[in-house]
């Protein structure tokens, strides 16, 4: 089974070589690796060129850019990887051997960084996973193409296009939940606080399961600024 990996990025000129670096391995294997720009003010397409095997543009948007590099994509599965995020040596026979009776899946992803917290937090996220079969982009979301396309890919939503395609892609089984993990940062807790961003989260998430706009979400998140 051949294997599209597709990046949505946006300003990531600060990390994007060594996460592009981390991929060579598997570019070496067969993978496709696909970077879909939404626009940045910076080098990041410059330093992504040479390290990928598509660079290309389209409107800003997580599940914008994610739908446009699957849309060019040549494997027989996608997966979607966020910028700072380090797939596992073996994520492409782990992906192969999940998805020969599975239509999807994720990894178990692990936070990096400094605060203490940081580990459980991860766990609890591969834990509430494997409970409801929602997967979330931090754990690397892969999916067959074919499924892809009959669920017509991810919703142009601002913010929670994962937990949205999750819902539907369930209705078809559940997630290959893979014991190999993600590494990603945990940039985002440190910065803003572990706990204050647990509860933002939390808030965010119940606010759309309630129905609540993802436009509004979005700008609460940070997203809209």
């Amino acid at each position: 089974m051949s294997l599209s990996i597709v990046i949505p990025v946006l300003n990531e000129s600060a990390g994007i070589v060594a996460t592009l670096e981390r991929l060579v391995p598997l570019r070496g294997q067969g993978a496709q690796v696909i970077v879909v720009d939404g626009g940045s003010t910076d080098a990041t397409m410059e330093l992504a060129r040479p390290l990928a095997d598509v660079v290309l543009t389209s409107p800003k948007g997580r599940a914008v850019q994610m739908n446009a590099g699957a849309a060019v994509a040549t494997g027989d599965a996608l997966l979607f990887l966020h910028a700072d995020t380090a797939l596992p040596e073996d994520a492409l026979k782990a992906v192969a051997a999940a998805l020969k009776d599975r239509a999807w899946g994720r990894f178990d992803v692990v936070l990096e960084g400094s605060h203490t917290m940081l580990p459980l937090i991860g766990a609890m996220m591969n834990l509430r996973s494997r409970l409801t079969g929602i997967a979330t982009g931090d754990q690397a979301i892969f999916v067959r193409r074919a499924t892809f396309e009959a669920l017509e890919g991810f919703t142009p939503i601002p913010l929670m296009e994962d937990i949205e395609f999750s819902r539907r892609a369930r209705r078809l089984g559940p997630p290959a939940c893979l014991r190999q993990q993600a590494r990603t940062s945990g940039r985002r807790w440190e910065r803003h606080g572990v706990w204050r961003t647990i509860l933002l989260m939390w808030r965010l998430r119940l606010a759309y399961f309630l129905g609540a706009d993802p436009k509004r979400l979005a700008v609460e998140y940070g997203c809209g600024r």
